[in-house]
């Protein structure tokens, strides 16, 4: 994940200004929080963190899709 400097805040201005990092939130998507001058927190939307959810669970059934397929013969001699 690329940072922009214009999303990020330091825990202390996050702390002060909340209200400015939840702006930077819906004009940018999201915003980093820092602490000790790492990152350290990520603030998105609600909604962009189920449709994150949703596109793991569907990668997730695909690789396990792949594997099922490459082991296909594996899999028919466990099920005798």
């Amino acid at each position: 994940m690329n940072i922009d400097k214009q999303n990020s805040f330091s825990v202390t201005d996050a702390e002060n200004n909340f209200s400015k990092v939840l702006q930077t939130v819906d004009r940018t998507g999201s915003a980093v929080i820092f602490k000790n001058n790492h990152p350290r927190y990520i603030v998105i939307e609600f909604s962009e963190s189920e449709a994150e959810t949703i596109a793991a669970d569907e990668e997730i059934f695909a690789f396990s899709k792949q594997l099922e397929e490459k082991n296909q013969i594996a899999y028919e001699e466990l099920a005798k």
